[in-house]
């Protein structure tokens, strides 16, 4: 009934396997999410130290931006394709600056000490280094079209 061609795995290569703890190993230890985490931890400390007024204000808002470093880090790790890769690292940045940016408007605000909020924004400044180093190392010969004309050129 059916014709069974893939007998021949003369093009199969056990290197090519898939090996799932390795893929982990390289996600979570890498620079770039262990600060994402970092910035992940001093978010949620100034978050929880704001009153309830502006923790529903700004925390909810506060926490994604903080959330999604590591995520889209995760998920750009794990293809490798060079436009899906920069869609996240844009999101990222984006992220990233967001995070920044509140940290002033609650200095505005003064609802943390400045030192406080300095640890914040100087952890960023550390992820955007990382970050820029990171993106540096995707493969542009790597891409496929994804029809809408960004990072194709």
């Amino acid at each position: 009934m059916w014709d069974d061609d893939d007998d021949d795995e003369s093009g199969w290569d056990e290197d090519d396997e898939f090996d799932a703890r390795k893929e982990h190993e390289n996600i979570y230890k890498h620079p770039l999410i262990k600060k994402a985490k970092d910035i992940f931890a001093l978010t949620r400390a100034l978050v929880g130290s704001l009153d309830e007024a502006r923790r529903e204000l700004y925390g909810n808002i506060m926490m994604e931006d903080a959330m999604v470093l590591s995520a889209k880090f995760a998920a750009a790790e794990a293809i490798s394709d060079y436009v899906l890769k920069m869609e996240k690292a844009m999101i990222m940045k984006v992220h990233a600056k967001n995070l920044n940016t509140m940290t002033y408007q609650l200095g505005m605000e003064e609802t943390h000490a400045e030192e406080h909020l300095d640890l914040l924004r100087e952890a960023i400044e550390e992820y955007r280094i990382l970050f820029i180093d990171w993106k540096n190392g995707f493969d542009s010969n790597e891409k496929n079209d994804d029809g809408w004309g960004i990072f194709t050129d």
